[in-house]
């Protein structure tokens, strides 16, 4: 067995800090997504990948796959926003088997609100803390890792129910 890698002292600093910063971060956003909007995050995720796609409505397998959750996770979560007026569910017009997750009315002005006060805080707590340079350079760093990532763990294609 290879000797690990350890990290240095600087590599563990830095690890730590973003580990941190991350929690910390995510915190204070999911604090101010539910303060003023009253969405959870999952909530604003739906919403916005939802809101994005052709005629704000999307398959659930499709829906999965972006959000990278189960069938099962994204189902309890549409079923509780269903409640609530934000979605509906339909039958995919071209397959009666899947089902479609479709923007209402309210869930788009819900999402629109929503999204002026979250980039608001996005840029308040996270954008306007750094400088041109230190968005450039994170930028850069996303880029890498999520290319990496979307290498090694490529989304769970949706199942197809047979019979």
């Amino acid at each position: 067995m290879p000797e690990p890698r350890w990290l240095t002292d600087a590599e563990m600093a830095t690890w730590l800090g973003y580990r941190r910063m991350r929690t910390l971060l995510d915190l204070q956003l999911t604090r101010d997504l539910g303060a003023e909007s009253g969405l959870s995050d999952a909530d604003y995720d739906v919403l916005t990948t939802v809101s994005e796609a052709p005629g704000r409505q999307l398959r659930l397998g499709e829906l999965a796959a972006a959000l990278r959750w189960s069938a099962s996770r994204l189902s309890h979560q549409v079923t509780r926003m269903q409640q609530r007026g934000l979605v509906t569910r339909a039958g995919a017009p071209d397959d009666g088997r899947s089902a479609t997750v479709v923007l209402t009315e309210h869930g788009w002005a819900t999402v629109q609100a929503a999204a002026v006060h979250h980039v608001a805080s996005v840029r308040r707590h996270f954008i306007d803390v750094l400088d041109e340079q230190d968005v450039a350079a994170l930028g850069r760093i996303a880029g890498k890792v999520l290319a990496h990532l979307s290498e090694v763990t490529a989304p769970t294609p949706p199942r197809r129910r047979v019979g």
